[in-house]
């Protein structure tokens, strides 16, 4: 629960959609990490369907329908605190101020369907950044306008896939650096799809063509080092004019051509008054101690 406690540390109301067997589970949890008064549980109507995520948060987009909200928020479960990077160093945000920051500047435009912070291991501070990108993709902290025309399909790579629905329909995404996520690596975490998909999955051997039984191919932590080989060639075979299979960093990955939907550009909402002046939405610089940033 990082990011659910994330949020609460930062005092953000929000859902967690969890499956009826767990609730027990999370009930215990809201209490041991003192989080309750900022969660709220949505129970789907489902539970261990094995077919991937996207069916929970298009469960998750229509309660946000039916909250009569304008757009929502989706969060992998693995996100360790939210950062401001300013003047090339990332600083550990206290307060809601950055999803109000890119709440309002998504709000500007009639054709962005989707937004989200970068991750903090992109930003180094040793480079410099502009304060967001347009037409990327937008991964694991996904703000979405409730009437994109798109909605979470396939097994894996859910992410990337609304990402290219919405850029090869000609819409546009925004991609910030301003704001920051520290996600934890894929596959380092228990629970969800860590079990679920990745360690399950069989691995290819090129030369015979034959499948490779999980545990054959298991690294020194007990991980599926071909886990991610299926779910990286099943976007390739979807996209094969945007995407192409790697292999870096021990292992399997799909790299995407955005740069092709580079031409799509932001549309201002016709009615749209550009700000004058300078709003920090109330943030400051504030020393804090060590002690104080343990959670």
């Amino acid at each position: 629960m990082l990011t659910s406690r994330s949020l609460s540390r930062m005092k953000v109301p929000h859902h967690i959609v969890i499956e009826p067997q767990d609730e027990a589970d999370y009930e215990k949890a809201l209490d041991t990490f003192k989080i309750r008064p900022w969660v709220t549980l949505l129970i789907a109507p489902f539970s261990n369907h094995g077919d991937g995520p996207g069916r929970a948060r298009n469960w998750a987009w229509d309660k946000a329908i039916e909250m009569d909200s304008g757009s929502h928020w989706v969060m992998d479960d693995n996100i360790d605190d939210f950062y401001r990077l300013h003047k090339n160093k990332r600083y550990r945000v206290d307060c809601d101020a950055p999803f109000r920051v890119m709440e309002d500047f998504v709000d500007r435009y009639d054709n962005v369907m989707m937004a989200g912070p970068n991750y903090r291991f992109f930003c180094p501070s040793s480079c410099k950044f502009p304060p967001y990108r347009t037409n990327n993709r937008i991964y694991s902290c996904n703000l979405i306008r409730n009437h994109c025309p798109h909605r979470w399909r396939g097994r894996y790579n859910e992410d990337t896939i609304l990402s290219l629905d919405i850029l090869r329909d000609g819409l546009c995404t925004i991609q910030f650096n301003i704001f920051l996520q520290g996600k934890v690596a894929t596959q380092t975490m228990g629970g969800g799809n860590t079990e679920e998909f990745y360690h399950k999955e069989l691995g290819f051997n090129e030369e015979t063509g034959e499948a490779i039984q999980a545990e054959e191919v298991l690294d020194v932590k007990g991980y599926n080092v071909e886990g991610t080989r299926a779910k990286s060639q099943m976007l390739v075979d979807m996209f094969p004019e945007d995407c192409e299979l790697v292999y870096r960093y021990q292992r399997w990955h799909h790299h995407v051509k955005y740069e092709k939907y580079k031409t799509n550009k932001l549309k201002f909402r016709d009615d749209f008054v550009m700000p004058t002046g300078v709003d920090n939405y109330g943030l400051k610089l504030v020393k804090k101690n060590r002690e104080d940033l343990v959670k």
